[in-house]
């Protein structure tokens, strides 16, 4: 049991320190991509922004998932539903 906690916390871990490089990742793109856009009409137009809103919204969704951060289906609701079948499952086994 311990060795299952602790397989689980490690995957956890991993998680959260690949996400950090996710952002590193994004900072240094959002970087090159803004400084390219000045390079090429000194934010005459920012069309660096739609990079920025991309990664945002993909760090967004990335970070709602690694740190449980969904009301509705979280790991809470996870576990809640399997209990739920299988106390259905095992009420019909004493049923048939």
């Amino acid at each position: 049991m311990d060795n299952t906690k602790y397989s689980r916390a490690k995957d956890r871990v991993n998680e959260i320190k690949n996400f950090y490089g996710k952002v590193a990742s994004a900072i240094f793109t959002i970087v090159i991509v803004a400084s390219i856009n000045y390079y090429l009409n000194e934010w005459r137009y920012a069309w660096f922004l739609w990079v920025v809103f991309g990664l945002a919204i993909s760090l967004f969704f990335q970070a709602l998932k690694i740190f449980n951060l969904n009301p509705f289906m979280g790991r809470g609701w996870e576990e809640r539903k399997i209990q739920e079948f299988m106390n259905e499952e095992e009420s019909e086994k004493r049923w048939n």
